[in-house]
């Protein structure tokens, strides 16, 4: 036997090893298997539509984030404002920036406004006032940021969630989609998803007088009363009410660490940092208001109220208080995986495990019911060359299902299709070197020769049809969701691999027949 078959059985017979090795934790065989197989090789994953689980879909509240963007911007210009002694008003009326002004003062408070940021944009001018917004690009630019930045937070909140192999993925504009397999209870998974919400920090009023006419039912205007939850003794939960001002002084999203640590007195403390622009606004904030609390808000609920001591610079700053070692880790993880925008549910769907199973046995009845038909036909329209075929679908599948496992492929229902479709795909390309054999021996070619012919003359067909396809597979994956995904993703391996089994798979088995046997006559 030659050696380049040698090669090229080897190499077939070590992909057919590995493959069997990858996929055999995905099969019901794997309960046999020990336990170090399962903790150390990759095993295909099956998404929400085959195993069950909930479908999540949240909307970022966007426009949030612009408000809080341009309350930020109101707090820089009232600064820089109060530092030329200026004495102009800054406001944040919607997304817009308003600036009141003695009339004298028109021209500074312009050139104040362009020099600070270039970002705004005069909306409109009256007597005394000047009214700014953001520029358009600047808008879609916070609004995709929020996006991101929530998506990347709540993949990070699901895993600690210790969802197995969840899909978080964004959904239109503002929209995140979350897959969540073997997820019975989605009101738990939600309640645990949006602890990581918005975080705010605020001023407490701590004048008693406007305590007493808020509980009455009369706050001071740009007051708002929210609770801080205390666990008591008994391990009963609490509400204290903390008076704040409205005004949101800065969000969570420029925050970029939250540890914990120990403060001066040896007690639990929370430690956290700042990105450079929340380092600037921490500074001037804390530096305004030396010796008031600020409170820490989280979806409307005070998580602690700390006294500023004194201006804190370097974007490095340490919340202290009367924490016990596991509350400071709590408020640490709350602090570090807040959003930058609110999001809301909008979307809540639970697929129950008996409906992905009898997805499963379906796609699974499918799949055999179709192969068996293309096998049976191969072998009565092609004979012994129709029984190569077969072998090569079977080849094709065993190393399709091999690659899944080895990517850690989520298989989906719409991926079996894809399955099915490269098992179709495979008939196609053999079909198409057995015509070109077939015309090879009726011009009067020996068997041997045909065969050499009929590969290298279908080759470029073959490879032409499996490119074309594998660029509309590509253009699916990055552009679809999951399902879709799913399908890419079991259709562009099953491409690759195909042209493999066909090309070389089918190839190596003819030239062992015509080496070992003189063939006068091919049964094709």
């Amino acid at each position: 036997m030659k050696k380049s078959i040698q090669w090229r059985l080897g190499l077939i017979a070590l992909s057919v090893l590995i493959a069997l090795f990858l996929f055999l934790p995905s099969t019901p065989l794997s309960d046999k298997l020990p336990e170090w197989w399962h903790r150390s090789v990759p095993k295909i994953s099956l998404g929400l539509d085959l195993r069950g689980g909930s479908h999540l879909v949240m909307q970022v509240e966007t426009d949030k984030a612009v408000e809080s963007s341009v309350d930020n911007i109101v707090a820089d210009l009232q600064t820089a404002a109060a530092s030329q002694q200026l004495a102009i008003t800054f406001s944040r009326t919607g997304q817009d920036v308003t600036a009141k002004f003695d009339e004298t003062l028109a021209d500074k408070a312009e050139k104040l406004v362009k020099e600070s940021y270039a970002i705004l944009d005069l909306k409109s001018q009256g007597p005394g006032e000047l009214v700014y917004s953001l520029k358009p690009a600047e808008v879609r630019r916070l609004k995709e940021s929020a996006v991101q930045q929530a998506l990347e937070r709540t993949r990070r909140r699901v895993d600690k969630y210790g969802v197995a192999e969840p899909q978080i993925y964004k959904q239109q504009n503002d929209q995140i989609a979350l897959q969540l397999p073997g997820v019975k209870n989605p009101q738990e998974a939600i309640a645990f998803i949006k602890t990581a919400g918005r975080l705010e920090f605020k001023l407490v009023d701590t004048d008693s007088n406007d305590m007493q006419k808020a509980l009455a039912g009369k706050a001071p205007q740009g007051t708002e009363v929210l609770y801080e939850e205390r666990e008591g003794e008994d391990g009963k939960i609490s509400k204290q009410p903390v008076l704040v001002y409205s005004k949101t002084l800065m969000t969570g999203d420029r925050l970029t660490e939250a540890r914990v640590g120990i403060d001066q007195y040896n007690k639990p403390a929370i430690s956290i940092s700042f990105d450079g622009e929340g380092t600037k606004i921490f500074d001037r904030v804390t530096g305004e208001n030396v010796g008031k609390q600020l409170a820490i808000v989280l979806d409307g609920v005070v998580q602690s109220a700390p006294r500023i001591q004194d201006r804190i610079s370097g974007g490095n700053a340490q919340i202290t208080g009367n924490f016990t070692h596991e509350e400071a880790a709590k408020l640490a993880i709350v602090l570090r995986e807040s959003l930058p925008a609110p999001v809301k549910i909008i979307q809540n769907i639970t697929i129950g495990p008996s409906l992905g199973q009898d997805s499963i046995d379906k796609g699974v009845h499918a799949a055999l019911i179709g192969g068996l038909i293309v096998i049976i036909f191969m072998a009565f329209y092609y004979r012994l060359s129709g029984l190569i075929a077969d072998y090569a679908i079977v080849l094709n599948l065993v190393l399709l299902l091999g690659a899944m496992a080895l990517l850690n492929a989520t298989l989906t229902l719409p991926g079996i299709a894809g399955i099915i479709l490269t098992m179709g795909m495979g008939v196609d390309s053999n079909v198409l070197m057995f015509e070109r054999i077939r015309e090879e021996i009726r011009a009067g070619k020996q068997p041997r020769p045909a065969v050499d012919s009929g590969y290298d003359k279908a080759f470029l067909t073959i490879l032409d049809a499996h490119v074309t396809t594998l660029i509309t597979a590509a253009v699916l994956f990055m552009f679809g969701t999951g399902p879709i995904k799913g399908f890419a993703v079991s259709l562009s391996l099953g491409i690759i691999i195909n042209l493999y089994s066909a090309l070389v798979g089918t190839k190596v088995i003819f030239d062992i027949i015509n080496t070992r046997w003189k063939l006068e006559k091919l049964s094709i």
